[in-house]
């Protein structure tokens, strides 16, 4: 069961499909796309697949360590991306090929159903408690909003008032038996989180997301002295070696990492394991598109420490297509009572309307992330 083709399919809203078929005409999807960087990251996958061509599908793990450590220079955004995208798609051809689905072949499902939760804005307080109660009538009992608009390293209390004013009018409309998640979206620095996040305390967050940059994440430590909620981060973090250090150094409780980004479901996995030895849940990142967030659910079945997952059903970003809007069994992401069932097909349980692909890529997409600036014109974190 050899490589035979890749082919990539840059399509709207922002997302980037990959396809590979094997010589005994098995086909497998991934998701290998870095959000406004879709055309590099195509090149870098198209660089890569002179290692691959040829190659027997079934070697996952083989093709894996061959594209990690067959560069020497290794890791970051958009190597890893690359290396996702044809991880997901290689265990999709093997779970077709044996007939069952990807969390089988990692040792079978630990649940039966996954609870999910929407993402409903925030950058700007407007329409948020709306879009809240919508999700809700939707079939969520969770949901996750941006903490604010853009940050200054050192702002003004008016500032933080009115963020938790926003923040609180959510919880009063969804109360305290769903979930909340605060996406910090690293766009506050370390002085005005740690006044941030003693003001949210009382809102009983799910989770904290990204309160400073993972990059500067030895400040995670301190930060966590100011809340009682559970510290997430982990989406601009792309393998175990990035992870190891915030392992050790014991602050956080719930990684997030991307499988569009992480190194798919390969890495992912391991990442996963080392969290539950470090006794951190797991709950994987996904704005993406339908494969990235089926390759995620497949996950999510076989680790123990898998509590929820992100999906961008509906998210603002996905204006002209959604991620339904590209698959012939769109009733597999059906959410009942806040949960999605454990999906049954082989591969990545999801089948792709390559018509409708293949029609998208021809209109294509050139997203690219906001650029935002303060008052006084320096730019600022989006």
């Amino acid at each position: 069961m050899k490589i035979k083709k890749l082919e990539l399919f840059k399509v709207p809203p922002r997302w980037l499909f990959l396809k590979i078929t094997t010589d005994n005409g098995i086909e497998g999807w991934g998701e290998p796309v870095v959000e406004g960087k879709a055309d590099t990251v195509k090149a870098a996958v198209e660089e890569m697949a002179g290692y691959i061509i040829g190659k027997d599908a079934r070697q996952v793990e083989d093709i894996w360590q061959v594209l990690y450590r067959g560069g020497f220079y290794r890791g970051g955004p958009i190597l890893m991306s690359a290396i996702s995208g044809i991880d997901q798609a290689l265990w999709d051809i093997k779970g077709k090929a044996l007939g069952v689905p990807v969390y089988e072949l990692l040792g079978g499902a630990v649940r039966d159903k996954m609870k999910i939760y929407g993402w409903i804005g925030g950058d700007k307080p407007a329409n948020v408690v709306a879009e809240a109660k919508k999700r809700m009538e939707h079939g969520f009992t969770a949901v996750k909003m941006n903490a604010c608009a853009e940050m200054e390293w050192i702002d003004t209390p008016d500032k933080i008032r009115d963020a938790v004013d926003c923040i609180a009018a959510v919880r009063e409309a969804i109360g305290y038996n769903s979930g909340l998640g605060i996406d910090f979206h690293g766009r506050v620095h370390k002085g005005m989180a740690k006044s941030f996040m003693k003001e949210l305390d009382y809102l009983k967050p799910m989770f904290i997301e990204e309160p400073v940059l993972s990059e500067n994440k030895e400040a995670f430590l301190q930060l966590a002295q100011y809340t009682s909620a559970p510290i997430a981060t982990g989406e601009r973090m792309f393998s175990r070696w990035d992870f190891k250090s915030l392992f050790e150094q014991g602050a956080v409780d719930i990684i997030q990492p991307d499988l569009s980004h992480a190194g798919g479901i390969t890495e992912v996995k391991k990442i996963a394991a080392m969290a539950e030895a470090y006794d951190v849940a797991l709950a994987p990142h996904c704005p993406l598109g339908p494969i990235s967030f089926a390759a995620a659910l497949q996950i999510d079945f076989n680790c123990i420490n898998a509590f929820i997952q992100e999906t961008s059903m509906g998210i603002h970003y996905n204006q002209g297509a959604d991620l339904l809007d590209y698959m012939e069994n769109p009733e597999v992401f059906n959410i009942h009572e806040g949960y999605i069932q454990r999906p049954e097909l082989p591969g990545l349980g999801i089948v792709i309307n390559e018509e409708k692909v293949r029609q998208m890529a021809e209109t294509g997409h050139d997203w690219k992330n906001p650029v935002w600036r303060n008052k006084d014109g320096s730019i600022t974190e989006w």
